[in-house]
């Protein structure tokens, strides 16, 4: 009888590790521990799987890979090629001890470096710094055309080994690949290492080195900045290069920049949550409708009670009468010529969807269907789209700033909106800039609100349209549907959140496109009409009864002799 092995699926041997080195760094781990480690905080994480799974390639880079998550995939590791030449004229240009730089890193940085990162770094430590030292050359390399721009200069001439990668004007295909690269989550690597690496570099230049690599890095920086960055603000927040811990999270100050930052000492606006609690649906419809619902509604359900308890066959027959299917074909032979009229315009998706409502009620509903229903949706900001507001009256403007710029009007029913520029690395900055804040923020999710504003108010390509002719949005795209995609795409990936100042803007907004005459009679029509049989049917009960009144009249009266004694309006005679 044979017998079969089991492997077991964890067994320690299948693990493809070098255990001397594994007991090594736990050693290392446990007894050589700096205590000063443990307060640096974790700045680079991976990117949640329900955002990674929205779109990959916005997340993953696809060009070059900076730091550990990404180092040995196969797309990205040709580039290391290009990595290890520039780390060759920087030793070249600046005379640096390239091997000497390596050590004093892995004695003084390692365990702050692994300590960054969120996920356990499984490799060693001499490959852990040579991997730094190689990837931060190349990165200060690239950033140099950025520092020119800053400075108001044009480089010439790229490296010729560079030259098919990167070019001055920041155009080529490669080029701004790299540039997206550079802004994921997953591929950031700590700032002090970057700006330790100037001050080697800076050492043959300036006794005072400290401070011109931290200018040179701000340069930088701030070039890569206006670069990528959808705004334009007129003044940007004096942002310390010293307190950010990544290059990402310093575009993230400059976009979201906080009271230090500001110049301010507390929030200019502080709102409660109460002020900005959504408004009960009952509460809603009384407020914005014509006539509340003690004055409608109620003597429209004492009308159905009366006809109901006094002949409840005579209304069945009136409910089929009006809501039956040969009444629903009849009303649908005219609909093309009645509703192009201008005022019935407005009712005629609110009356299809009464008849398709009635026409499919009784019927059994399948499984299929009732599954269907159940499934859930997106949740998605609550305000109209901008064609919708642009019909009930409500104005846009665009102002040069940034997403806290965002305001309301009420005199002048005008929303103020910063204009935002939009090229091929718009989404791919705005998303890391939202996995980034969901990671660290402990605050409102700023850019997460922004971008669910955007998308609650641009639903279609018309809606682009409007913005682009306005101002607000300048598309660098191929199509006003191309902008349209961008914000619904990029809002699904995201979960929403409360910015108190944004959503006192929304909550003004939705206020004043209420309170319009157009909403306010949809919402009539809606709620008491199209959205209630009852009501059609007890006009129906009291039509019939005048008929049965004129009737019994005419039976006393002879209406038929004052009808025959009545004036030919056509004039003629028998």
């Amino acid at each position: 009888m044979t017998t079969k092995s089991i492997s077991n699926p964890y067994s320690f041997s299948k693990m493809n590790v070098d255990e001397d080195e594994w007991v090594e760094s736990m050693r290392k781990s446990i007894l050589e521990h700096e205590e000063e480690v443990d307060k640096v905080a974790v700045s680079i994480f991976s990117v949640p799987n329900v955002l990674l799974a929205t779109d990959p390639e916005s997340y993953i880079p696809q060009q070059i890979a900076l730091g550990p998550f990404h180092h040995w995939l196969p797309e990205v590791y040709d580039m290391q090629r290009y990595k290890l030449a520039a780390a060759r004229r920087t030793v070249k240009k600046y005379n640096i001890n390239f091997e000497r730089m390596i050590e004093t890193m892995k004695k003084k940085d390692e365990a702050r470096i692994r300590a960054c990162y969120h996920k356990f770094l499984d490799m060693s430590g001499d490959a852990l710094i040579w991997m730094m030292a190689v990837d931060m050359a190349f990165l200060l390399e690239f950033l140099v055309v950025y520092s020119m721009k800053e400075e108001g200069r044009v480089i010439k001439k790229v490296n010729s080994s560079m030259s098919h990668l990167v070019d001055g004007s920041g155009k080529k295909l490669s080029h701004m690949a790299i540039l997206r690269d550079l802004v994921m989550v997953e591929n950031q690597i700590p700032l002090f290492l970057v700006k330790t690496m100037l001050e080697h570099q800076c050492k043959k230049v300036s006794d005072d080195y400290e401070s011109v690599a931290k200018e040179t890095l701000k340069k930088m920086l701030m070039g890569l900045y206006h670069e990528l960055t959808p705004f334009q603000e007129n003044e940007l927040p004096d942002v310390d290069i010293n307190e950010c811990d990544h290059l990402l999270d310093f575009l993230y100050h400059l976009t979201v920049p906080n009271n230090k930052e500001l110049g301010i000492m507390e929030a200019e606006i502080d709102i409660e949550e109460e002020d900005i609690a959504e408004v009960n649906d009952e509460e809603e419809k009384e407020k914005d409708s014509f006539a509340k619902e003690s004055e409608v509604r109620r003597f429209m359900n004492y009308i159905w009670n009366i006809l109901s308890k006094s002949n409840a066959g005579l209304v069945k027959v009136f409910k089929k009468l009006i809501f039956g299917k040969p009444m629903a074909l009849l009303m649908k032979l005219p609909w093309k010529i009645i509703s192009s009229l201008p005022i019935l315009k407005m009712m005629k998706e609110p009356m299809e969807r009464m008849l398709e409502k009635f026409q499919g009620e009784g019927e059994e509903k399948s499984e299929e269907d009732v599954g269907a229903q159940k499934s859930p949706t997106i949740e998605e900001i609550t305000i109209p789209s901008v064609t919708e507001m642009a019909r009930a009256g409500i104005r846009f403007s665009p102002v040069n700033g940034g997403i806290f710029d965002i305001s309301f009007d009420h005199i002048t029913s005008t929303l103020y909106l910063p204009v935002v520029d939009l090229d091929v690395n718009t989404e791919v900055y705005l998303r890391n800039l939202v996995a980034y804040e969901a990671c660290v923020a402990a605050g409102p999710l700023v850019v997460a609100r922004y971008t669910e504003l955007m998308n609650g108010i641009i639903d279609t390509e018309d809606d682009a349209k409007f913005l682009r002719e306005r101002g607000i949005v300048l598309n660098h795209l191929k199509s006003d549907k191309e902008v349209a995609d961008l914000w619904n795409g990029m809002s699904k990936s995201v979960k929403l959140t409360k910015v108190p100042k944004m959503d006192k803007v929304i909550e003004d907004v939705n206020k004043r496109y209420s309170q319009t005459w157009r909403v306010k009679f949809a919402k009539f029509m809606n709620t008491y009409v199209f959205g209630s049989w009852k009501f059609l049917t007890v006009l129906a009960a009291l039509f019939m009864l005048l008929l049965t009144a004129l009737q019994s009249f005419c039976s006393v009266y002879s209406c038929a002799r004052v009808f025959h004694q009545l004036p030919d309006i056509q004039g003629g005679s028998e």
